[in-house]
C-alpha cells in the first residue's frame, strides 16, 4: 500500500471551497489567504466572487475555480455557458458545472452531453469538472454520466455538490474511476472532512478533493461545524 499523501503534496490536491450562500467577502478573503499560506490547488467559489478571488490570488500558483449551474444544474445550457464565459473573463481558471440530473434520469443522454459540451465550448481552455450528483443516481446512471462527460470533453468528473442528499463515498469514487479509466480526473467532494476520508478517496482513485475543511485536514484538527 502506498504511503499516505500529506503536507504540500496533499494541499496541491485540495480545492479550498466556500460555496455557502451567505458567504461574505471577508470570509472569501480568508479562504484565499489560507490557500496562499498552505498551497492549495484552488479556491472554489460561486461565480459572483470570481473577480475578487482572481485579484486576491493574482501572481500566485493558487488557481481560481468557479461553480456553474450550481447547485441544481436545472437551467438552460445557454445560461450555463454564459455563466462560464463570464467567470472565465473575470479570471476563473477552472469550472465545476452541474449536469441536468433530471435529463439524465429521463434517459435524454444527448441532451446531457450537449449541456456539458456547451460549457466545454465556453471554457476557453479552462479545466472543466462535471458534477454528476451521485447521491441522486443509480450506479448505471453514474456510469452513463461519466461516459457522457468524457465524450463531451470534460477533464474531471466530480461526485457531488455537497448541497443535495449526500456527498462523496469511496464506492462512488471507485465506480467513477473505473468508468473513466486513467484519462480523466476524479474529484471527491462533499463531506470529506478527515485525513482518513481523504486517504480512502485517494486510494479509490480520486485525484482532487473539494472541501472547506482543508486547514483541518492538513493540521489534523477537528473540522468546524457546518463545513463542506
Amino acid at each position: 500500500m502506498p504511503d499516505p499523501i500529506a503536507g504540500h503534496a496533499l494541499a496541491r490536491l485540495i480545492d479550498h471551497t466556500i460555496l455557502k450562500p451567505d458567504a461574505t467577502e471577508a470570509q472569501v478573503a480568508r479562504f484565499c489567504d489560507e490557500a496562499l499560506d498552505h498551497g492549495f490547488r484552488s479556491v472554489c467559489v460561486n461565480s459572483v466572487h470570481v473577480p475578487f478571488v482572481a485579484a486576491r490570488l493574482r501572481g500566485s500558483e493558487v488557481r481560481v475555480c468557479a461553480v456553474v449551474g450550481f447547485p441544481l444544474g436545472a437551467m438552460p445550457s445557454a445560461i450555463k455557458a454564459a455563466e462560464t464565459a463570464a467567470a472565465i473573463a473575470a479570471g476563473a481558471e477552472e469550472i465545476d458545472m452541474v449536469i441536468p440530473v433530471g435529463a439524465l434520469k429521463d434517459g435524454r443522454h444527448d441532451a446531457v452531453q450537449a449541456d456539458i459540451a456547451a460549457v466545454r465550448a465556453a471554457c476557453s481552455g479552462a479545466v472543466l469538472k462535471v458534477i454528476i450528483e451521485c447521491c441522486l443516481l443509480t450506479d448505471d446512471e453514474k456510469r452513463v454520466a461519466c461516459r457522457l462527460s468524457a465524450a463531451a470533453g470534460a477533464d474531471f468528473v466530480k461526485t457531488s455538490t455537497g448541497f443535495s442528499t449526500g456527498g462523496a463515498t469511496v464506492e462512488d469514487v471507485a465506480l467513477m474511476r473505473e468508468a473513466v479509466g486513467p484519462v480523466l480526473g476524479v474529484k471527491a467532494s462533499g463531506g470529506v472532512r478527515t485525513p482518513e476520508a481523504v486517504q480512502a478517496m485517494l486510494a479509490a482513485g480520486a485525484t482532487r478533493i473539494g472541501t472547506s475543511s482543508g486547514i483541518a485536514l492538513l493540521t489534523q484538527a477537528t473540522p468546524a461545524a457546518g463545513t463542506y
